[in-house]
């Protein structure tokens, strides 16, 4: 396996991780996710940090911050594998490059967010170490 991690850049790079993001963010059109990255990026230093070995295999959006409660962090908005390659190593590598990436950038913290119907992923969480710390609450504001 010859993969390669990057970060999207390029908007051309952007696109090609839409196929596994979508995956994980269905309601995303395609016509819409260059502009929608940009735009998070732009606000919150959003980033896509993609895994391919010649095709894109796995993707990750997150952002570095701080706040009161953690300090300096690094969050995970998404993580996702193509579904034709889970289970291969690529979201576990993927997953560990973040974690690097958020120690050379000096967090003191890494998190993320699951839903709760998504058993695969919590038990990939908890053979990566993490820690169930509490619950997320939310209220939708438009329907």
């Amino acid at each position: 396996m010859s993969e390669s991690i990057r970060l999207a850049s390029e908007d051309y790079e952007i696109q090609r991780c839409y196929a596994v993001m979508a995956e994980l963010r269905p309601h995303v059109p395609s016509h819409e996710f260059i502009a929608r990255v940009r735009r998070q990026h732009e606000f919150s230093g959003y980033r896509l940090a993609y895994l391919a070995d010649g095709e894109v295999k796995a993707v990750a959006g997150f952002r570095i911050s701080e706040c009161l409660a953690w300090g300096k962090f690094l969050y995970v908005d998404d993580l996702v594998s193509g579904s034709s390659d889970r289970s291969k190593g690529y979201g576990g590598a993927l997953f560990d490059w973040l974690v690097e990436h958020a120690r050379e950038n000096n967090c003191d913290q890494f998190h993320l967010d699951s839903g709760v119907q998504r058993f695969g992923a919590h038990r990939f969480y908890l053979k990566k170490r993490m820690i169930i710390e509490g619950h997320h609450f939310a209220l939708k504001l438009k329907s």
